[in-house]
């Protein structure tokens, strides 16, 4: 009995991932089948190159792929398009093309065949790849559903610069109108650095003037509303102002003092990622309006007043500063708590036992201290993973390390 043998004869059963893509127009004025094409193209092309680059041993052996002919006749003539896939390098490729071009006849008919392009395959899914992982970013940002920094990370390195377009005169990424979401900023320079960092759904409000009708309409038809604001008092009344007259879900506030224009990438996806609920947002502003007015008497302008204010950072500090400085005023005098990753906090800590405490933990986020902020407690948090310490004032050893955001605030008793 024999053994069956289940190759095939040549190697052809052997599998190489096709580089380059082949794509030729042929035109025969006269009228052709398929097959005559193919046979022109093998029989032709035979012993011009030599016996390496001989198109049925090219096949055989899986360094050119299947010959593929598309063809449409027309008043007694015919049109088409040959594709060839290739798995040999990008030289030999362009000869195999080239050699299409010498073929001049499809049995008795005169035929031109012209190779339109060489298309690099890699290059093609790669592209697909790119653009799929923007559309699966951009959902994440806009979601903040984001699992892991490290993708993040990973996807947005390939990120390219968008065009900026118009709406209706206001500066807009070029999906604020496909977009489920939109992202509302102030100015045409805050639009342009979104779009430096993959998001393309941002329109301009063109500031706090008159608001137009247009984008009104557009922000009231979106399934998500969200107002990206500078970390200033300007932003705070530009988002007072779109809050009374739009749809608005979520509010994505800028480090104080920074502008959306200058942000980094970095800082632009954290922001977008850690944005608030409207509603609330304008609850804790009501708040901190309503104390500085009955703070000042009510009579005096409150930009004015912050610019000379001691306590002008902790006046303009973000919603979720604010908080933390609420917190402040529920700590007895020298003992810290930690605020984690997930929003809970610790036990109140003693100054002894910071060290330790900011050792063990493992997804530190805050620190929040009725005390002095010393030397030697910002080297427990700067080997940690806090970023933000809230403290009373500057203590002995004092300096401010890189990637610390660090609050002084009076603590009320």
């Amino acid at each position: 009995m024999k053994k069956k043998n289940n190759s095939n004869r040549g190697g052809g059963n052997k599998s190489k991932a096709m580089k380059y893509q082949i794509r030729a127009d042929i035109k025969v004025n006269g009228t052709v089948q398929r097959k005559d094409i193919i046979g022109a193209i093998m029989g032709q092309t035979e012993g011009l190159l030599g016996d390496d680059l001989e198109l049925r041993k090219l096949q055989r052996t899986a360094r050119v792929g299947h010959v593929d002919v598309e063809t449409e006749t027309k008043n007694g003539k015919v049109h088409g398009v040959i594709t060839i896939p290739s798995s040999m390098d990008n030289v030999e490729t362009a000869i195999i093309a080239s050699s299409l071009e010498t073929i001049d006849r499809i049995g008795p008919c005169n035929a031109i065949i012209k190779v339109v392009e060489i298309s690099d395959i890699r290059a093609t899914k790669r592209t697909a790849v790119v653009d799929r992982a923007k559309e699966l970013l951009l959902t994440l940002v806009n979601s903040g559903e984001a699992a892991s920094k490290t993708v993040i990370e990973e996807v947005r390195s390939v990120l390219t610069v968008g065009t900026a377009t118009n709406f209706h005169g206001l500066t807009c990424g070029p999906n604020v109108e496909s977009s489920s979401s939109l992202i509302i900023v102030e100015g045409r320079n805050d639009v342009r650095n979104l779009l430096n960092c993959g998001v393309k759904n941002a329109i301009s409000a063109d500031g706090a003037g008159n608001i137009k009708q247009e984008l009104i309409d557009l922000a009231n038809s979106k399934e998500s509303v969200t107002v990206a604001i500078d970390g200033d008092r300007g932003g705070e009344m530009l988002f007072m102002q779109l809050y009374d007259i739009m749809k608005t879900d979520h509010v994505a506030q800028a480090p104080v003092g920074q502008e959306w224009e200058l942000l980094p990438q970095k800082t632009v996806t954290m922001c977008l990622q850690k944005k608030t609920d409207a509603a609330k947002f304008k609850h804790q502003l009501d708040k901190k309006i309503a104390e500085d007015n009955e703070k000042y008497g009510g009579d005096k302008d409150w930009d004015k007043d912050m610019e000379s204010d001691a306590d002008a950072e902790a006046e303009t500090a973000p919603a979720d500063i604010q908080e933390l400085f609420d917190m402040a005023d529920d700590i007895p005098k020298n003992k810290a708590i930690i605020r984690f990753a997930d929003g809970t906090y610790s036990d109140q800590i003693g100054p002894s036992k910071l060290e330790e405490a900011m050792k063990e933990a493992e997804s530190a986020d805050a620190v929040i201290l009725n005390g002095p902020v010393t030397g030697k407690v910002l080297n427990y948090i700067n080997q940690s993973s806090a970023t933000t310490v809230i403290g009373t004032k500057e203590g002995k050893d004092f300096e401010s390390p890189e990637g610390v955001n660090i609050w002084l605030v009076d603590i009320h008793r």
